[in-house]
């Protein structure tokens, strides 16, 4: 069985047991691997006998410290940011790195219930022979505590505020009372939580003061430089090639150029040499925005251009992103391209499309 998307545990196990075998640092109780080696997982570099680790994170390696530092700590780690810095990403390898399992997770959003958290039960074997251990059934996190491993929530700030609550007692006293059984479950050592937060999600469900006190909070940046963030799409892009197993074509230096300029002005509201400024776009136009973008039209060109990517797919792309913010994001972006992208050679071909659109 073809499997679309295989956890990173599954994607990097030969790098995992590289760094299982040569990793003579002290490991945390129920670590997989020590703190320098969950490093240099995400970093990537070499292993003491030669062996190639990719990096995962393109970025400060202090960032990645100060998060192991943290799950070190026992509290418990929030990612924040904007959407396409790499929170979701960082949150899954971290916890294959140090659990050897990423799946015990929870999509964050209006309809998580405290079960979700804590527990809830087989229904059938509730009502025949009500509440046994048996028909109890386990949440990720009490998971992760009864084998002292990570658990992940994505999107915590989409989680209604009385149900985020639910976690102070977890993170406070590393246990959850199954009132119903008249058992406590107690977490193992080496359990943590991982938690995702968007900027863009503010104010719509905010975190208590008493919950927040319970993270450590980690801000993810967004890549400082031009070249850092072709840098980070072309990386990723290529990988997302490889997966698919099939002869993409190449994406162009100039077109990566080109779209990342785009994106970095338009999310910036000002030109890469600063001297002129512009609307800002209020559409999500990250990195893993322009992955997107850039992988599909690879996939497009490779069934319906004769393996050519062309600009004007790249560029229907974006069209598509920014229309679904509404009009005024489509007068933004024309604004742009009659202000500036229309005194720019290189962007000739582009400046024509986004003007006939």
């Amino acid at each position: 069985m073809e499997i679309i998307r295989q956890a990173a545990e599954k994607i990097y196990a030969e790098e995992l047991n590289a760094l299982i075998q040569t990793d003579d640092q002290p490991k945390p109780s129920n670590w997989m691997l020590s703190p320098w080696a969950v490093v240099q997982y995400i970093i990537g570099g070499k292993t003491k006998d030669g062996r190639i680790i990719s990096p995962k994170y393109f970025g400060q390696k202090s960032l990645i410290e100060i998060c192991v530092a943290s799950l070190l700590s026992e509290r418990a780690l929030l990612l924040t940011g904007m959407p396409g810095t790499a929170k979701t990403w960082l949150s899954e390898h971290l916890s294959a790195a140090i659990s050897g399992i990423s799946t015990l997770f929870i999509q964050g959003s209006s309809g998580t219930h405290e079960d979700s958290l804590k527990y809830g039960w087989n229904y059938a074997s509730l009502i025949s022979q009500g509440p046994t251990r048996e028909g109890l059934i386990a949440s990720p996190v009490l998971t992760a505590m009864r084998n002292g491993q990570i658990a992940r929530i994505e999107e915590l700030s989409r989680i209604p505020t009385e149900t985020q609550d639910a976690l102070i007692s977890i993170l406070s006293e590393k246990n959850i009372m199954i009132p119903e059984l008249k058992v406590i479950e107690e977490a193992r050592r080496g359990f943590n939580i991982i938690a995702t937060a968007n900027d863009l999600d503010k104010g719509l469900y905010e975190m208590s003061s008493a919950l927040k006190r319970r993270f450590n909070m980690v801000k993810m940046p967004l890549p400082e430089s031009l070249e850092d963030e072709i840098k980070i799409v072309q990386y990723r892009v290529n990988q997302l090639g490889r997966q698919l197993e099939l002869p993409l074509a190449e994406i162009k230096q100039k077109q990566l150029k080109n779209l990342m300029t785009l994106f970095r002005e338009l999310r910036e509201g000002k030109t890469e040499d600063k001297k002129d400024r512009i609307r800002p776009s209020k559409s999500v136009l990250s990195p893993a925005t322009a992955i997107s973008i850039l992988h599909e039209s690879r996939i497009h060109a490779h069934y319906f251009n004769k393996n050519e990517v062309q600009d004007k797919t790249i560029i229907q792309g974006l069209i598509g992103i920014m229309e679904q913010e509404g009009q005024e994001e489509m007068n933004i972006l024309q604004e742009y391209n009659e202000g500036i992208l229309k005194k720019r050679s290189e962007f000739k071909d582009w400046y024509s499309f986004i003007k006939n659109k």
